[in-house]
């Protein structure tokens, strides 16, 4: 028997649909700022490689951005990574990027100064070091690739920084015991099936696209880099503080770990910008990271670790103004 309701009188509903529009203006307030215009103009986002997790999520953050600031025109660059990311917003070539905790503690002790120049925005997720041979291949640890050809990375990639200190820890030198050559996750997965290198190093989000890519065409495994190597690293200098040892997880790249876990090193990676960057646009810009996280997540996994509660944690840079402004204002 259906259930008869008693009728609403119009002062509840009048109540009711106060309420409702004092919810609605308070979530419309966190996300973006009422009776604000949005800033406009033009800036410069340097991502990284077209295959690594960078410039994957540097693409679909500006679909978000153009959601927010439709009037803010953001120019997409495509970099070799951390290195040269840096490098780029220390000296005006871009406004934005993303680049490790590691690269970025390196360029500022390599040029004094420079740390009076460059603000963290973001924490946003995690890079994995991932150590790719074939599956029939006879290394078993990074000592093994001594007297072997292996891709380390693209000059002046984070890729690049990681790999040496991690050969240089399982005494391994980089520039004598091993044929080292400059592949990146573009190229470095296809060299690897062709049989022209060895092995190759890889850091970025889990999974990247482009072995993930190479997972369906060929069969590879991980090389494992255990806690002890990890020690050994940050006995080198301060940066390599920055590094943590950890697993990565079993559903990375399902087919080829076949539900193990891998022993390696993870580093954060920070959205970065400049002192001079405007306050304003850095805090609209802090918001449309942390709102988008989900859209972003549902195509670059990584995405879905960018949390509002960790965000904050830039080290080494301090926030941002703007940034600052965007996280007291949603602070509980």
């Amino acid at each position: 028997m259906s259930k008869v309701f008693p009728p609403i009188g119009r002062r509840r509903a009048l109540q009711g649909a106060g309420a409702a529009v004092v919810v609605l203006g308070l979530l419309l307030w966190w996300l973006l700022p009422l009776g604000e215009d949005p800033p406009s103009g033009r800036i410069t986002f340097s991502t990284g490689t077209t295959s690594g997790v960078y410039y994957e999520y540097g693409s679909r953050l500006r679909t978000a951005l153009a959601e927010d600031m439709p009037d803010l025109d953001v120019n997409l660059t495509a970099s070799n990574g951390s290195q040269e990311n840096v490098a780029r917003v220390a000296t005006g070539q871009a406004d934005y990027t993303i680049a490790a905790a590691d690269a970025v503690e390196t360029y500022e002790r390599e040029h004094p100064g420079a740390s009076a120049r460059l603000r963290g925005v973001a924490r946003l997720y995690d890079d994995y070091v991932q150590l790719v041979v074939p599956r029939d291949s006879d290394v078993r640890s990074v000592a093994d690739l001594e007297g072997r050809t292996v891709a380390t990375g693209l000059p002046r990639s984070g890729v690049r920084l990681i790999a040496e200190r991690v050969l240089k820890a399982a005494g391994v030198d980089p520039g004598k015991d091993i044929t080292a050559v400059s592949e990146g996750i573009d190229t470095g997965p296809e060299r690897l099936k062709q049989g022209k290198i060895d092995a190759f190093f890889w850091s970025g989000g889990v999974p990247t696209a482009g072995l993930e890519k190479l997972a369906d065409r060929f069969t590879f495994r991980f090389v494992p880099i255990d806690a002890a190597l990890v020690a050994k690293m940050h006995q080198q200098d301060d940066a390599t503080g920055y590094y943590r040892a950890t697993n990565m997880p079993e559903s990375a790249y399902p087919t080829i770990q076949n539900g193990s876990t891998v022993p390696t090193i993870a580093v954060s990676n920070l959205l970065m910008t400049r002192t001079d960057v405007d306050p304003r646009l850095t805090e609209w810009l802090t918001r449309t990271v942390i709102k988008s996280r989900d859209g972003i997540g549902r195509h670059v996994h990584s995405a879905q670790l960018v949390d509002l509660r960790t965000a904050i944690y830039t080290d080494p840079l301090p926030l941002h103004e703007g940034a600052r402004r965007y996280y007291r204002s949603v602070k509980p």
